[in-house]
């Protein structure tokens, strides 16, 4: 019931808070964070006419452009392909460019926006993603072919069926919106875990046809446990993805081909990471059927 009237409230104030007034106007007030890096955060509500700005990044650049130049943002294509404008909206991680005023709106009328949580912001919605660039860094985000190959002048080919496999993995953006959903990266993050998107950007590389690095790939990201192994199903980032990815089961996969991967080295203290309701769990499924009945599930994993 309760949820049902969070529900109804939230319509009733999508529905009021989206008409247009006898003035021609739509104006919806607008909480935005603020930061100068000098002084104490804060939050700064704007009253905005939304009649002619049908995404939250249309709204922000509206602020930018006409009431306040010094307000600070990322933001670049516009279409969900670049993953700068990520930020924090109604308290869901998304990207301002593909979340419309409809998602936005809150029950009480407003659109609230932050910077990603759990990240040192620099200026107002820009936050500081060294840290989540060097882990990107650190699996070596290339193919690696043989010294044939790297001199070869012909293409690398791939049979249409491996070059399924990476479905659902290569339309990753980098905007971050499912690590810093995710609990074990806002506690592991500056260690050595490497978080969400950084495991599937991984398994992306380790699941490409033409890549000659598998075992070493597989070494690298258990040579230290942390990396993979603090991850633990909880599934926060596959409900945060603006791209509908499923970085969690990326994850899974992970653990169990670096622990399969040690097991045949030998080096079987690693399988004391991996519980084996890791993989098989009610929550896991309960996700997945959402996400499928909801058409929101990459066409690889349905």
């Amino acid at each position: 019931m309760l949820r049902a009237g969070v529900a109804s409230a939230r319509r009733a104030a999508v529905k009021a808070g989206l008409t247009i007034d006898k003035n021609g106007q739509r104006i919806i007030p607008v909480e935005v964070f603020r930061y100068r890096g000098n002084s104490k955060p804060y939050t700064e509500t704007f009253e905005v006419d939304t009649k002619d700005t049908p995404m939250v990044l249309d709204v922000l650049l509206k602020i930018k452009n006409t009431m306040d130049p010094t307000l600070t943002l990322r933001r670049s294509c516009r279409e969900g392909i670049c993953g700068s404008c990520s930020m924090n909206i109604g308290g869901t991680n998304t990207l301002a460019c593909l979340c419309t005023l409809e998602e936005a709106i809150t029950p009480d009328g407003k659109i609230r926006v932050y910077p990603l949580p759990h990240c040192t912001p620099i200026k107002d919605l820009v936050p500081d993603m060294n840290r989540f660039y060097e882990h990107h860094a650190s699996v070596e985000p290339w193919l690696h072919l043989t010294p044939e190959q790297e001199k070869s002048k012909t293409e690398n080919l791939q049979s249409p069926e491996d070059r399924a496999k990476l479905d659902g993995l290569y339309e990753c953006v980098l905007c971050a919106c499912c690590s810093t959903s995710c609990p074990s990266y806002w506690w592991h993050g500056k260690d050595n875990y490497l978080g969400p998107a950084i495991l599937l950007q991984a398994f992306r590389w380790i699941s490409d046809s033409r890549d000659v690095a598998v075992h070493y790939r597989l070494q690298q990201l258990g040579s230290i446990k942390e990396r993979v192994f603090q991850c633990h199903q909880i599934l926060s980032c596959t409900l945060a993805c603006p791209k509908n990815l499923n970085p969690a089961r990326a994850a899974g996969y992970l653990k169990e081909m670096v622990s399969a991967h040690f097991q045949a080295e030998g080096q079987v203290e690693m399988t004391s990471f991996l519980p084996a309701e890791s993989f098989n769990n009610g929550h896991a499924e309960h996700i997945h059927h959402i996400k499928l009945q909801e058409g929101l599930m990459a066409k690889n994993d349905k």
